[in-house]
């Protein structure tokens, strides 16, 4: 980087620009604005059911029609897109996870309610096995080791099952090896070419997914960890290598997940690739600012929306929030 040149004082006075709210516009180096958010939601059975996660304050699940209502509350605040995620009934959580290319599963029904009743927002969608998986992880267990090839074919399989429902943007939470690829060439092949793959390129494996895990049910079924396939918390160049992976397999955004603590990954990928480039500011991150906000400890609205500017700061183009609503809102608001 190139060194600055700063004139003496008083001929620079950095406090210039900071005196008036109009010029510390001017200067301002990175803007967030509603384009830059995508809601993630939680779906659950049933018709006008509302259920809280409790570890999560703000956040509920909602029965399909309701899901719906959410879709056009988001499009109404400008909020481009909505990222959608199932609370499975137990009872048909299996070891072949055939309930993910189910047809008419949650996610399916729900992409089909939204794109009809809310065509001018985009949806979407998580592909992975553990909502479905019986044991709770995203690929098929055989005494007690993930299968990756057999995993990916099965996730090929709910790709196709979410793009033919209408899903805009395919999000593979995975972390198995090839799937990029194969789930590519499926789409192009079966005459969705225009459906868009976020690749949860550096999906670490954090504490901070704990609430998310109570919201879609899957911190009772999960049995061991996911080490195995998820990323280690100590890598960065690992990071480098999965992303030029996956948008050399066909990836048009890539992720890094969780957000702020890995803030140094977003800026690596966006300098290195200059490809489009996302950050998920997971469940953990969203209740330990909820919870100080509702503590008195930190003042929330502002939190949040410095939170998320770190992202913009940290070269994401933008981030997966529970507090896309209210950051749209705060937002409407300068």
């Amino acid at each position: 980087m190139k060194s600055p040149i700063v004139a003496p004082y008083p001929a620079a006075r950095f406090r210039r620009a900071k005196h008036r709210p109009e010029t510390r516009a001017l200067v301002r180096e990175n803007t967030l604005t509603t384009d830059d958010l995508i809601w993630p939601v939680f779906i659950c059975d049933g018709e006008n059911v509302e259920q809280p996660v409790t570890s999560m304050p703000g956040v509920v699940r909602r029965s399909v029609d309701l899901i719906v209502e959410a879709a056009k509350e988001a499009a109404d605040l400008g909020i481009p897109a909505i990222c959608l995620f199932p609370y499975t009934d137990p009872a048909l959580k299996t070891s072949d996870c055939a309930e993910a290319w189910n047809p008419n599963n949650l996610s399916n029904r729900a992409t089909r309610a939204i794109k009809k009743a809310v065509p001018n927002i985009a949806v979407m969608t998580d592909v992975a096995l553990d909502p479905y998986n019986i044991d709770g992880h995203d690929g098929f267990v055989v005494d007690g080791q993930i299968l990756n090839d057999e995993t990916v074919d099965a996730l090929v399989k709910q790709t196709l099952s979410q793009a033919e429902a209408g899903a805009d943007v395919i999000g593979p939470s995975d972390m198995m090896d090839g799937r990029i690829g194969a789930m590519r060439e499926a789409l192009e092949t079966h005459g969705h070419g225009n459906v868009m793959i976020m690749s949860y390129a550096a999906k670490y494996a954090s504490a901070f997914y704990g609430p998310f895990r109570d919201a879609v049910g899957a911190s009772g079924a999960l049995k061991g960890d996911k080490k195995s396939y998820q990323m280690d918390p100590a890598n960065t160049d690992e990071a480098l290598r999965l992303v030029a992976r996956d948008l050399s397999e066909g990836a048009d955004m890539v992720m890094v997940k969780p957000g702020m603590p890995y803030l140094d990954v977003c800026r690596r990928v966006k300098d290195q690739f200059g490809a489009p480039t996302y950050a998920y500011q997971v469940s953990g991150e969203y209740a330990m600012l909820q919870a100080a906000g509702q503590n008195g400890w930190l003042d929330l609205d502002r939190v949040m929306l410095e939170s998320l500017m770190g992202f913009k700061r940290a070269g994401c183009d933008g981030i997966l929030t529970y507090f896309a609503p209210a950051a749209a809102r705060a937002l409407s608001k300068r």
